[in-house]
């Protein structure tokens, strides 16, 4: 893996799976982002006064949020997070946002359209696996045991 880091920023290029990714803060207060080749490549160039905003252009994959201006909190945009940034050390501080928030959220902010359509895909297999789960407590009950011996 190859970084390039700077204030409060690191970003990771991963040859082996050619995956761009950076996180902003840590600690208490950290994100992590799935950047395109173009934000990696430009991020540390001299002028680029916040490399901060180049990297916001990014995927949002993970948020904790502990500020001081109300209870911790952590919103998980992407559960394969772990799996994305693998080289990220991460922290679950607070609440941690439901999936159902988490997709009302994602839906309302515009700063988060990146990341619509894998929280759809995701709600959609969500909610298919439940019809199934329920249809399958519908018609797979199992007989009761006939404990008398009678049949």
């Amino acid at each position: 893996m190859e970084f390039k880091t700077g204030i409060g920023w690191r970003c990771c290029y991963d040859p082996e799976r050619n995956l761009y990714t950076a996180e902003i803060g840590g600690g208490p207060n950290h994100d992590l982002y799935e950047i395109t080749k173009e934000i990696y490549d430009h991020v540390d160039d001299p002028d680029i006064e916040w490399p901060t905003s180049l990297i916001n252009q990014g995927r949002h994959l993970y948020m904790a949020v502990d500020d001081r201006c109300g209870p911790p909190y952590t919103v998980i945009l992407d559960s394969d997070y772990k799996e994305i940034c693998p080289w990220a050390s991460t922290r679950i501080s607070g609440k941690v946002w439901d999936d159902d928030l988490t997709d009302e959220a994602v839906e309302v902010f515009a700063s988060e359209a990146n990341n619509r359509e894998q929280r759809r895909a995701k709600k959609a297999r969500r909610e298919k696996e439940a019809a199934e789960k329920a249809s399958g407590k519908k018609s797979g009950r199992k007989k009761k045991k006939d404990v008398t011996g009678e049949h």
